[in-house]
């Protein structure tokens, strides 16, 4: 049925009086069936921190908690016209990258952020699922690095991503230092390298971009259920920052928000399990 357009409201108003409307958050990510990690882990997180979730698909996956069984390419087109309509209806004050599959969709998404321009990006450059799997194209990750980094209000990178796009090997805390520092001289507003893939006790994640880097130390849970880790962690942040959070508040607040996510988490799937996404976005105690 067809509907008639409220032309006297202009894009992104609210309907009627009353309180003012969350932030809009857009996630530009591919789709995971599993509903662990991907568009499903980015839009629950969005909704746990009070924001109002939008998304572009830029790949359908056919995926659980053991494996990647196959990836469907969105056609770079539809990418396009799926960006164009939620900004100029639902223009976001936060958005995030996570899965972009192909150089040409990394490329495109560079032009249109440049363009439109895009508020408040975080990029997550995700290059191997939780399971090992490919999720981008090795020609991809120049384009990550020379077009979109550049973009970035910050880069949430985990170790073996960290030492693809500094092209430097990474195997301690001073090593993590100096390559969010360095993703920071190549452009990023701020990085934030992420320690999970470490081993030990204690996890240590570095974020740099400030007057000094800032260390993040937690105890570590032991645990296969860390599926959509990365998903969740940059979708946090893009909530505080769509919030009007500083990007070092966004970021505590979203390390904190996954580690209760990864303590509490459901025991679901017979592989790397999903996070418990309906824990709090900030702890209420």
């Amino acid at each position: 049925m067809a509907t008639t357009p409220l032309r006297d409201r202009p894009a992104g108003a609210a309907a009627t009086a009353g309180p003012a409307p969350p932030p809009v958050a857009l996630t530009i990510a591919g789709s995971d069936s599993g509903g662990g990690a991907g568009i499903q882990a980015d839009l629950k997180t969005f909704q746990a921190f009070g924001a109002f979730g939008t998304s572009v698909i830029t790949a359908v996956t056919a995926q659980n908690t053991l494996s990647v069984r196959a990836v469907h390419v969105v056609p770079i087109e539809n990418i396009r016209q799926q960006l164009e309509a939620v900004v100029e209806d639902l223009p976001p004050a936060g958005v995030k990258t996570g899965m972009l599959a192909t150089a040409e969709i990394a490329d495109m998404l560079a032009e249109a952020m440049v363009r439109m321009p895009l508020p408040n990006y975080v990029l997550d450059p995700v290059m191997v699922a939780t399971s090992g799997d490919r999720l981008l194209d090795p020609d991809a990750e120049d384009v990550l690095a020379r077009r979109l980094l550049p973009l970035c209000a910050v880069v949430t990178p985990n170790l073996p991503e960290a030492a693809i796009l500094t092209g430097r090997s990474i195997r301690g805390e001073a090593d993590m230092v100096r390559a969010a520092e360095r993703l920071v001289e190549m452009g990023a507003g701020a990085a934030l390298v992420k320690g999970g893939h470490a081993a030990g006790a204690e996890v240590v994640d570095v974020l740099a971009g400030g007057p000094r880097p800032r260390v993040f130390r937690r105890a570590r849970v032991e645990t296969d259920d860390t599926h959509g880790t990365g998903c969740t962690l940059s979708a946090a942040i893009t909530a505080g920052l769509a919030h009007g959070r500083t990007v070092e508040e966004a970021t505590e607040d979203a390390l904190d928000f996954v580690a209760r996510a990864i303590a509490s988490a459901p025991g679901l799937g017979a592989g790397y399990g999903p996070l418990n996404h309906l824990v709090p976005g900030r702890r209420t105690e």
